[in-house]
């Protein structure tokens, strides 16, 4: 199963809130839009992806938080569901504010 999050937050706050979504390990993708919804950047996280390979993205990000002064931040996760067994491609979203 797939759910999408999306969190509003400020151009500050941004960087932050990417390392501590990479760190919590079962997200698969990150996109990053504008207020008005228009989406700047995109990027897949991979399982067991290092320090390194995000040293780029991170920076990016940094250079973008400082112009930005609110977005959105959209996270996929993959869940694993006991009950799935026919392998069902099902999505949720939640939006926190």
């Amino acid at each position: 199963m797939s759910i999408k999050e999306t969190f509003s937050i400020t151009g500050e706050n941004l960087l932050k809130k990417i390392k501590e979504l990479i760190a919590d390990g079962n997200v698969t993708k990150i996109s990053i839009s504008d207020k008005s919804g228009k989406e700047i950047m995109s990027f897949p996280v991979t399982v067991g992806a290092i320090g390194l390979i995000f040293a780029p993205i991170f920076a990016a990000v940094g250079a973008m938080a400082a112009l930005l002064t609110e977005c959105k931040i959209t996270v996929e996760r993959q869940e694993k569901d006991d009950n799935d067994q026919d392998n069902q491609n099902t999505s949720q979203s939640i939006e926190v504010k």
